[in-house]
């Protein structure tokens, strides 16, 4: 039985982790839509620089979050002539999150993408259907599946989160404190094993149902494109 501390936990990891796959997704359909159906010069580059956070060390991918967005960065620094502070909130650690689980989503909506067929794209485009029509009656319903895996899979991905995160968020209590670091306080105290034995068992769970559920939509894609 978890405490209401560890539930606690549990409800703004789910929250941060859901708010990191809001901002992330829109961003990685739009350039997996782009890096699917568009040749240009300095693909391959972007490509890398997209993906960079898959071999950069987390520690670094916050770092740099830091130097953007916090109080002396460029755009720390606009954001608060709005009112708005990400580092050592909430969102800032969304932020860390969605940054992170960003190229496995960027990954997942290219693939849906590219499984629907160009073909179709262009039966609809002969029949008068602009743009924004083909895209949304078409192209956008059959990557639907995979769409949504990319969504399961950045949401496991942001709620296991640990560097970027304490790095630009820090490890605050009911702020910024996720099952990741809170696992991390718990081995740190004098018999925290088992809180953090639980809060990992929370965590393996909730990963394998999502990793789970990706695999099934995916593969519900592939019949449904007759691939």
């Amino acid at each position: 039985m978890l405490t209401a501390a560890e539930w606690d936990v549990l409800g703004l990891s789910v929250s941060i982790a859901g708010r990191a796959v809001l901002v992330a997704l829109p961003v990685a359909l739009l350039l997996g839509w782009m890096m699917a159906r568009t040749r240009f010069p300095g693909r391959t580059v972007l490509d890398a620089v997209l993906h960079s956070s898959l071999f950069l060390p987390p520690v670094v991918v916050g770092f740099v979050l830091i130097l953007l967005f916090g109080a002396d960065g460029p755009i720390g620094r606009f954001l608060a002539s709005l009112g708005i502070r990400l580092i050592f909130t909430a969102n800032g650690a969304a932020l860390a999150a969605g940054v992170m689980a960003f190229p496995l989503m960027l990954r997942a909506c290219r693939q849906a993408i590219e499984a629907v067929d160009p073909r179709i794209e262009a039966v609809a485009d002969s029949l008068g259907a602009g743009f924004w029509d083909r895209t949304l009656s078409v192209t956008l319903p059959l990557a639907a599946p995979g769409l949504i895996a990319a969504a399961v899979i950045g949401f496991a991905a942001a709620l296991g989160e640990f560097g970027a995160v304490i790095t630009f968020a820090a490890n605050i209590p009911g702020e910024t404190q996720t099952l990741a670091l809170a696992i991390y306080a718990a081995l740190q105290q004098p018999g925290g094993e088992a809180v953090a034995l639980r809060l990992a068992g929370i965590s393996f769970g909730v990963a394998i149902v999502a990793l789970l559920l990706s695999e099934a939509l995916l593969a519900y894609g592939r019949r449904r494109s007759g691939q």
